[in-house]
């Protein structure tokens, strides 16, 4: 089963970093605005963080096997729509449609990891989805940069969506032999209020961040991040009063009072929007700054992804003797890494290059190799079956979240700092400043983790003869 989710699991990274590297190719054959462009990259990343929630409690409710393979045949139908798009508009509608049924299928992932893999095996699985998901982050520049280069029939660009058609016909007839029939104990209701309250929150912070920058900054854009938290805290009231009557919220509460599970999203946020940005900085540096071509850029990457994928297979084994404590260290190196690329930018300075990154870009993966598989454990390692669904939804919520936010919050002081007329030093500049910010953040998660602490699995829910978890093979 674990190949094949992880396999969806792959998709929906892969097409969030192979745009990035896309995006000077569609400006050019759909001449696609910037606005459009933040869209086309930031919409998606919104309808995937704004429907995660909602997409792991319709797993609770109608089944995860039902709604993983319902989530991947959608995706792949709306994989074929971005790449058959003829103009600005039509990708962008396809993407956010694309974004949308993400956000059905990825849930389940967790979900079916957490309801159908033991409490001693769980944790080693989630390790392999942490992989899975920074493989998809870093892979996305070099596999896009590659197809895009490449050129298959004369596809360009259009060849990083319609990969997905194949990728996922194949894992969802794999899909209806392996993946068994999972669900929550109990069949909760749909709280369509706290849905629309959660969507818009996310939307009033997201929306803003994604779009401001090109468009000035005009005053709708600071009243709707003001209205952003006191929506969310009337969406929170609003759940709490709905769970003292008797009801089942969207936002399963209760989960927020473990420390390992409202540390561990802390830290995720902290991390992923490192990451993210960091990818977007990168890319921009690599292909309009230093100028090169996709291809070089996605080569030139090779040892970030090189160091990320092998510390990513030892990371279990460290976690099983550091605990927690790996998670720290590996948010520092990543740190280490940032202060690296920085003190490089400015060593250098106009004269730099790919290759004079790579020695901190490496660094970085191994810290973020380190970090984040094993952080996707620590936070729904004692998670109970029968919540799986609403935990998997807020994590991959928080994850999505801070990755968007990462790309419009670091990406506008990327912008500010590279000027009106940018050239190859101003580039650098403006690297230096992005990753200046990221340190500091990296520092700040890093002593988060120290909440983490290694305790006991927590009992499985009911009786194993009882566990709501069907392992009948259809077909």
């Amino acid at each position: 089963m674990l190949p094949v989710v992880l396999m969806a699991m792959f998709m929906a990274g892969f097409d969030i970093w192979a745009v990035n590297v896309a995006a000077p190719s569609l400006q050019r054959d759909l001449h696609v605005s910037d606005a459009a462009l933040q869209l086309i990259v930031g919409g998606y990343a919104f309808m995937y963080a704004s429907g995660m929630v909602t997409g792991g409690r319709l797993g609770d409710l109608f089944g995860y096997r039902r709604m993983f393979m319902t989530g991947v045949i959608t995706f792949a139908a709306a994989s074929l729509l971005c790449g058959f798009a003829r103009s600005a508009g039509e990708l962008v509608g396809a993407r956010l449609l694309q974004g949308l049924t993400g956000a059905v299928m990825v849930p389940q992932v967790l979900a079916l990891i957490t309801a159908a893999f033991p409490v001693r095996e769980r944790t080693r699985a989630l390790a392999w989805f942490g992989v899975t998901m920074g493989l998809g982050f870093v892979t996305g520049q070099i596999l896009g940069g590659g197809l895009i280069q490449a050129n298959i029939f004369g596809l360009g660009w259009r060849a990083i969506f319609l990969v997905n058609v194949p990728v996922g016909i194949m894992a969802l007839i794999a899909a209806s032999f392996v993946v068994p029939h999972a669900w929550a104990e109990r069949r909760p209701r749909l709280d369509l209020a706290g849905a629309a309250g959660i969507s818009a929150s996310l939307a009033l912070a997201l929306v803003p961040l994604t779009l401001g920058r090109d468009e000035g900054w005009p005053a709708w854009t600071w009243a709707c991040l003001a209205s952003a938290l006191p929506v969310l805290a009337l969406t929170v009231a609003v759940e709490r009063r709905l769970a003292r009557r008797g009801g089942e919220p969207m936002l399963d509460l209760p989960l927020f009072r473990e420390r390992a599970f409202s540390a561990g999203l802390a830290v995720n946020f902290g991390l992923v929007f490192f990451f993210a940005s960091f990818m977007f900085v990168l890319t921009l540096l690599l292909q309009a700054g230093l100028g090169q071509t996709p291809l070089h850029a996605g080569i030139e990457a090779l040892p970030m992804a090189a160091t990320f994928t092998a510390m990513s297979i030892l990371s279990p084994r460290l976690g099983a003797r550091l605990g927690p404590r790996a998670v720290t260290v590996g948010a520092v190196i990543a740190a280490l890494g940032a202060v690296a690329l920085a003190l490089t930018g400015l060593r250098f300075g106009g004269q730099l290059t790919g290759w004079d990154v790579a020695p901190a870009t490496a660094l970085i993966g191994l810290g973020q190799g380190m970090a984040l598989p094993l952080l996707i454990g620590a936070v729904l390692q004692h998670v109970r079956p029968e919540r799986a669904g609403a935990a998997a939804g807020i994590l991959t919520t928080t994850q999505q979240f801070g990755a968007a936010s990462g790309i419009a919050i670091v990406g506008a002081i990327f912008y500010g700092a590279i000027g009106v007329v940018p050239g190859r030093a101003s580039f650098v500049s403006g690297m230096v400043v992005a990753m200046t910010v990221n340190a500091v953040l990296l520092a700040a998660a890093a002593a988060v983790t120290l909440l983490l602490r290694r305790t006991a699995p927590a009992p499985e829910a009911v009786p194993a003869s009882q566990v709501p978890v069907h392992a009948d093979i259809a077909g």
